[in-house]
């Protein structure tokens, strides 16, 4: 069975100013429950990450002034957030989501996290509204408990995900690939194994044609046995930080490209949600809910 990480500290544990966009961690399992493609059975709430496994993804000094809310004014400016003990739980819970579904993935094929994709969280900064690398921090346990050998990141949101790239610059079982607006936060880039930098603008056969061409090159250079898929929203013509022009059923048909690729090699994949940003939570959840309409025609 299809599991899916949701827990209601996702969307109300967030500052006064931060919560429209995250309203779709509410807005996402309601959906998908009301029309039916899950029930209340394929939903789980993680429990809280523990120290140890930060530590194999976070440098020490940078986890304890989290832990501590001890982070600088300067450095609590960069995430975007006001610290406080309520949002480092929220933190802790989403990253073990992501470790709980990758493990729940190697039974069904696929699960996710409704929330996570905290990709611009390096080792020892937060930053863009990620305060832990949760896919980062999965990738690192999976790896620790030999439950993985060799591990594919892909990363389709439209910011470069540079933390992810930054943690894994010297592990070279863990292979980053990251399609990104080129013009787009973060203003300096990290370097990820396979990074695909994207003029603004770009419509939906430009962008489908060359992420694939280079999805392709990402599975031959990674030769994987876990994939982690974040699938941002925020490539929608709609978002109003992507400065790309996809349209719902173009970001539609680069998650079925995906999911497809994982299906056919019989890899299992957690998939962490991501940003986007649309003026319309409407259109942010529809195109949220296709990537689990999609997993479920095809993983069960």
């Amino acid at each position: 069975m299809i599991k899916i990480a949701w827990h209601p500290i996702y969307a109300h544990l967030l500052p006064e100013g931060h919560r429209f966009p995250m309203l779709k961690y509410e807005l996402i399992p309601e959906q998908l429950l009301h029309e039916g493609t899950v029930s209340q059975a394929h939903l789980f709430q993680p429990g809280l990450v523990d120290e140890a496994t930060i530590l194999l993804t976070h440098e020490k000094n940078y986890w304890e002034q989290l832990r501590d809310l001890t982070l600088s004014p300067k450095d609590q400016r960069r995430t975007g957030f006001p610290l406080s003990a309520k949002l480092v739980e929220r933190e802790l819970m989403i990253a073990q989501g992501t470790i709980e579904g990758a493990r729940y993935a190697m039974e069904a094929g696929i699960a996710f996290n409704v929330a996570g994709g905290t990709h611009h969280a390096g080792s020892n900064w937060g930053e863009g509204f990620c305060l832990l690398n949760d896919q980062a921090i999965a990738a690192n346990y999976l790896l620790d408990k030999n439950l993985a050998k060799r591990i594919l990141i892909i990363d389709l949101d439209v910011h470069q995900g540079n933390g992810t790239a930054e943690i894994f610059t010297k592990e070279p079982r863990v292979f980053t690939f990251s399609v990104h607006g080129d013009k787009n936060f973060p203003f300096r880039k990290e370097v990820s194994n396979l990074d695909v930098p994207l003029n603004d603008g770009i419509e939906d056969e430009e962008y489908l044609s060359i992420m694939e061409s280079n999805l392709k090159k990402a599975f031959e250079r990674s030769k994987p046995d876990f994939v982690f898929y974040l699938s941002g929203v925020d490539v929608l013509a709609t978002d109003k930080l992507g400065k790309l022009s996809l349209s719902r059923n173009g970001c539609k048909e680069r998650d079925r490209i995906v999911l497809q690729y994982c299906k056919t090699k019989a890899l299992p994949m957690q998939i962490s949600m991501g940003g986007g940003y649309s003026q319309d939570i409407k259109d942010i959840v529809d195109a949220h809910c296709n990537t689990y309409r999609l997993a479920f025609d095809l993983f069960e």
